[in-house]
C-alpha cells in the first residue's frame, strides 16, 4: 500500500507540474518537442495513478476482509463506503475553491497544479495512517486447507500470471457471481463516472444557455464548468448521505446468524422494524435498477436541472455498488478460509459485556486472491466502456463535440440532435439491467 501511495503521490505531482518537469530536460523554448514530451509524460503520470491506485484499494479492501471476522465484514464494508464517499466530498468541495485564492502561489500558480499537490498529500497521509493503525496478522499458509493457497512450482516472473489464470478457471460459483456482477455492472458505471458532468454542462449548452450568451463574449466554457461542478458536488452529497444512512436500513447478509441482543424494554420494536428491512442483495439489486431506470432516461433530458436530477439519484446506487461487493465478497471469502459460524449471543456473558466472537476472520491466503480478481472483473469494463464510446461519438459526432467549442456557442450557432453522451449512458443502463440479473443469481448459489 506504501509503495502504491508513493507511486501515486509521485504521479499526481507529475501531472500536475509536467510543463516545469519537461522544460527542466528538454527546455522550455515551446516547440513540438517540448509539446510531445509534455503529452507523453502526462499520459504516462495518468496511467501510473490508474494502475497504482488500484493496486492501494485492494490492498485495504483485502485489510478489511482479513482483520475482521464474518460477522463484521458487512460492517466494515460499508464504512469503506463511507470514507469514499467522504473522500469525494473533500475533493469536489476542494476543486470547487479558488485554492490560488486561498493558498497563493506557494502550491502552485495553478488550480489543478494545487489540487494536484493536496491529493498527494491526501493519498500519503492517509495510507500512512492506515498502515501505522492495523496490525497485520502474520501469515501461516496452510497450503492443503485450499487449492488456491497450494504452493505453485518456481516459474519465475510467470508465476503470478498461472495463479491468476488457474484461480479465474476454478472460482466458486458464488465468488463468480459477484464478479460478473461487477463487470456488467462497471460498464454502466464508467461511462457516468468520465462523462456525466460534462453531459450536465453540453444540456445546458444545448438547451438553456441564454442568447445573450450565444452572441456576446461570455465565459460559456467557465459557465459550462461551473454547472458541472454544481451537478456533482450535489452529486457527491447524496452519496455521502446514502453510505451513512442506508448500511442501517438495511440487513446484513450475516444477520441471521449473527444476531447482537437488544434492550428488553426495546426487543419487540427492533424486531419488527429488523423485520421490515430488506437484506443487502435486495438493496444492491434496487440499486443497480434505480440506476438504470435514471440513466434510460437520460436521451430524454432536456435541461441541465432535469439532467442534474438523474445524475443526482444515481448517488444512491453509487453509494451501494462502493459497499455491496465488497461485503459479499469478504463473507465468502472468510467462509472459503475456514471462518467459523458461531453466533454472537453464545460468548455474551451479559448485556452490558462486550461481544468475542468465537469466528475467526480471513487467513489472508485468499483474500488477495479474490480482490486482486474483482479488481479485474472491475478494470476490463473500462476499455469495453471505452469502446463503446468511442463508436457512439464516431458515428453522432465525428470530430470534437461542437459543445467544446467556445467559438460555436459565441457565434450564436444552434446545438442539435441528440446527446451522443446521453446515448452511451442509455447503453450503461442496459448493461445493468444485466448486473441487476446477474447480482439477482446469487440469491440461488
Amino acid at each position: 500500500m506504501m509503495m502504491g501511495a508513493v507511486i501515486v503521490s509521485a504521479s499526481l505531482l507529475v501531472l500536475g507540474f509536467t510543463r516545469e518537469v519537461v522544460g527542466a530536460f528538454v527546455g522550455g523554448d515551446g516547440g513540438d518537442t517540448t509539446r510531445r514530451f509534455t503529452i507523453v509524460l502526462a499520459v504516462v503520470a495518468i496511467y501510473a495513478v490508474d494502475f497504482a491506485i488500484n493496486a492501494i484499494m485492494s490492498c485495504a479492501r483485502s485489510l478489511i476482509v482479513d482483520t475482521l471476522p464474518i460477522e463484521k465484514q458487512h460492517a466494515g464494508a460499508a464504512w469503506g463506503s463511507r470514507m469514499n464517499s467522504i473522500g469525494h466530498m473533500i475533493g469536489y468541495g476542494a476543486g470547487s475553491i479558488d485554492l490560488v485564492s486561498l493558498f497563493g502561489p506557494r502550491l502552485g500558480d495553478t488550480q489543478f497544479k494545487q489540487l494536484t499537490v493536496i491529493a498527494a498529500m491526501a493519498i500519503l497521509g492517509t495510507t500512512s495512517v492506515t498502515c501505522w493503525a492495523v496490525t497485520e496478522r502474520v501469515l501461516k499458509p496452510h497450503h492443503d486447507s485450499h487449492p488456491l493457497t497450494k504452493k505453485l512450482p518456481d516459474e519465475g516472473p510467470l508465476k503470478v500470471f498461472h495463479q491468476i489464470r488457474s484461480t479465474l478457471l476454478t472460482l466458486p460459483p458464488r465468488v463468480q457471481a459477484i464478479c460478473w456482477a461487477q463487470f456488467w455492472s462497471w460498464i454502466g458505471w464508467f461511462p457516468f463516472l468520465f462523462y456525466s458532468t460534462t453531459w450536465v454542462s453540453e444540456s445546458w449548452v444545448r438547451y438553456d444557455m441564454p442568447r445573450s450568451a450565444k452572441s456576446s463574449n461570455a465565459d460559456v466554457l467557465g459557465e459550462m464548468g461551473r454547472i458541472g461542478s454544481t451537478s456533482l458536488m450535489i452529486y457527491s452529497a447524496v452519496s455521502f448521505a446514502g453510505a451513512f444512512f442506508l448500511p442501517m436500513m438495511v440487513r446484513s447478509p450475516t444477520e441471521e446468524t449473527f444476531t447482537p441482543r437488544p434492550p428488553r424494554a426495546m426487543a419487540k420494536l427492533l424486531e419488527k422494524l429488523d423485520r421490515m428491512k430488506p437484506d443487502l442483495l435486495t438493496a444492491w439489486i434496487i440499486g443497480d435498477l434505480m440506476f438504470a431506470s435514471a440513466m434510460m432516461m437520460a436521451p430524454l433530458a432536456k435541461s441541465f436541472v432535469s439532467a442534474t436530477i438523474l445524475m443526482c439519484v444515481c448517488g444512491i446506487p453509487w453509494a451501494i455498488a462502493m459497499w455491496a461487493p465488497t461485503a459479499f465478497l469478504g463473507i465468502e471469502v472468510n467462509k472459503l478460509s475456514g471462518a467459523q459460524d458461531l453466533p454472537l449471543t453464545s460468548t455474551r456473558r451479559n448485556s452490558n459485556s462486550h461481544s468475542t466472537s468465537p469466528s475467526s476472520s480471513s487467513s489472508g491466503e485468499l483474500s488477495g486472491i479474490y480482490f486482486g480478481i474483482l479488481n479485474i472483473y472491475t478494470t476490463l469494463p473500462q476499455f469495453i466502456g471505452t469502446f463503446i464510446s468511442t463508436i457512439v461519438f464516431a458515428v453522432m459526432e465525428p470530430g470534437k463535440s461542437p459543445e467544446l467549442h467556445e467559438a460555436t456557442a459565441a457565434e450564436g450557432k444552434e446545438v442539435g440532435g441528440t446527446n451522443a453522451i446521453a446515448v452511451c449512458l442509455f447503453i450503461g443502463a442496459m448493461s445493468m439491467l444485466v448486473a441487476a440479473h446477474m447480482t439477482r443469481k446469487l440469491r440461488r448459489l
